[in-house]
């Protein structure tokens, strides 16, 4: 009897695995004057690390990386909510504060309706929306990992810009700016690589992370593949305590000169 219920758990978690997957964009946006690559690894089956690329009737480029507190079956629940948020939201203008601060009053919402469990209707986000033409980038950054641009052999951290959403009805939230230049790179990782420990308990942290991008060689996809070797290499056969995501953008020329 109990190996039978273990097998339906299993079943279950199989397809909730299956279901968070069909959310994730099957494949980057196309390379034009911008290629992506991503990679994600979940703790578990499921988690609450998400993200995904919108392109907007103006051909704009949305962007989003965010990371709901926990991991595990209950953060894949919040973070399936907050998903479609987001998607429902970009239907019409994009306009990146208007939409975060309806994250968080939809996540508020539901917090306030228990007390056991509103600690966990919470999240950090990223939320960019970036101009082809110009590759200017405007943002918001609420709690999340400070994503890294390389920019003339230099490492710029781009820094946080509001709280962690679901936590206060009305947080102050800015919207920031960034202007990349063809041969640039952003990095956008989510904590659980960062976090990531070795065998002593010492962290990746961002001074690695900051090296990897300095130094690191390749494409979008083969940089992501040699960031997360390294990041085996480090933990040594340490099972992940958290879901791990990174993104890579390599700017390319402006959309006009095509």
């Amino acid at each position: 009897m109990i190996k039978d219920d273990f097998n339906e758990l299993d079943k279950a978690l199989d397809l909730a695995f299956q279901v968070q997957r069909l959310l994730f964009p099957p494949s980057s946006p196309l390379c034009t004057w911008c290629c992506t690559g991503v990679k994600n690894r979940m703790a578990r089956k499921v988690g609450g690390d998400y993200f995904d690329f919108i392109t907007m009737p103006d051909q704009c480029q949305s962007l989003f990386i965010g990371d709901v507190t926990g991991h595990g079956f209950h953060a894949a629940v919040i973070m399936s909510l907050i998903y479609g948020y987001i998607h429902r939201s970009t239907l019409g203008e994009c306009a990146p504060k208007e939409i975060v601060d309806g994250v968080n009053k939809f996540l508020c919402t539901f917090a306030r309706r228990t007390q056991k469990f509103d600690y966990y209707f919470s999240t950090t986000l990223f939320f960019a929306i970036i101009d082809p033409n110009s590759l200017k980038m405007h943002y918001v950054n609420c709690g999340h990992t400070p994503p890294l641009a390389k920019q003339g052999g230099k490492i710029i951290s781009l820094p946080t810009s509001g709280p962690p959403l679901g936590f206060f009805d009305d947080p102050d939230i800015d919207v920031l700016e960034f202007k990349f230049k063809p041969g640039d790179r952003l990095l956008l990782c989510t904590d659980g690589i960062i976090e990531a420990k070795n065998r002593q308990g010492e962290m990746y942290g961002m001074q690695r992370l900051r090296g990897d991008l300095q130094h690191g060689a390749g494409d979008h996809i083969e940089f992501l593949d040699e960031l997360f070797g390294q990041l085996d290499k480090f933990c040594s056969g340490q099972v992940n305590e958290d879901d791990m995501t990174a993104i890579l953008l390599d700017f390319n020329r402006p959309f006009s000169s095509y």
